[in-house]
């Protein structure tokens, strides 16, 4: 059978129509796992890039999609466990607790994934950006070790990085828009919100009934009589933004 390879110049190309989304679970068995096995991959889809080399917007392939890469991890310090993950202009920091990779029957643990969170500048001072990376690690890599009679450390060990731009939700702008229409002075009429104050020599002429309310609120949203069931619908909406007191029309004699 003939080798799957869709990796040109280090960059992943596939025939049009198709897309690379496996699992967790398949990236750590299928491809990581092979990959520290030196066994044949079901397809070279995943180039070997040193993640670290480099910022996330500079490797290769395409920046506004996911990407794949096989990496290998450099000790930070001779003697320690910890990886230096310091690129030119940055570094990647760790957020979150790692998280487990469960086989599908959910019976034993295949892996682990760490999320880390690209940060500009020096630490601890970098300002964070919006870039993410999930590094999928083995966690048999001792015994895999042991089966090839390899002599590497566990720094040394492959992991698979995919690397994406977090992209703003729909839900944030609602929400932000949301805060905003309740913030500003909107227009319930053709005028806006009009406000009257109760104990003005006025009140007489105001056409309504006043509601009591427990929140203390003074002065109210007035609706005068001639306008429609949807600016009633739009003025309760408003009111409650503001917290004011609610109001009734006086019934037409």
């Amino acid at each position: 059978m003939e080798k799957l390879n869709f990796v040109r110049d280090g960059v992943m190309k596939l025939p049009p129509g198709f897309r690379f989304h496996p699992t967790d679970e398949e990236l750590v068995v299928q491809y990581l796992r092979r990959k520290v096995l030196s066994c044949p991959l079901p397809a070279s889809i995943i180039p070997e890039v040193d993640v670290c080399k480099s910022d996330p917007w500079d490797l290769p392939g395409d920046s506004g999609q996911e990407r794949y890469f096989f990496s290998t991890r450099e000790a930070k310090y001779p003697n320690g466990n910890r990886s230096n993950r310091a690129t030119g202009n940055g570094y990647w920091k760790a957020t979150g607790i790692d998280k487990q990779i469960l086989t599908s029957r959910g019976n034993k643990v295949v892996g682990m994934k760490k999320t880390l969170v690209f940060y500009r500048g020096k630490p601890p001072h970098g300002s964070r950006t919006d870039w993410i990376m999930h590094e999928y690690r083995l966690v048999d890599a001792t015994e895999i070790r042991q089966k090839k009679n390899s002599t590497q450390t566990v720094m040394e060990d492959w992991v698979i990085c995919r690397i994406f731009l977090k992209k703003r939700g729909t839900k944030h702008e609602e929400e932000m828009t949301k805060s905003y229409n309740c913030e500003k002075v909107g227009s319930v009429g053709e005028n806006g919100p009009v406000f009257y104050d109760f104990l003005g020599k006025e009140r007489t002429d105001l056409n309504l009934i006043p509601v009591s309310s427990s929140s203390g609120s003074s002065g109210v949203t007035v609706v005068s009589s001639h306008e429609s069931s949807d600016h009633d619908h739009d003025h309760e909406e408003s009111s409650s933004c503001y917290s004011f007191s609610s109001i009734r029309r006086k019934p037409l004699a």
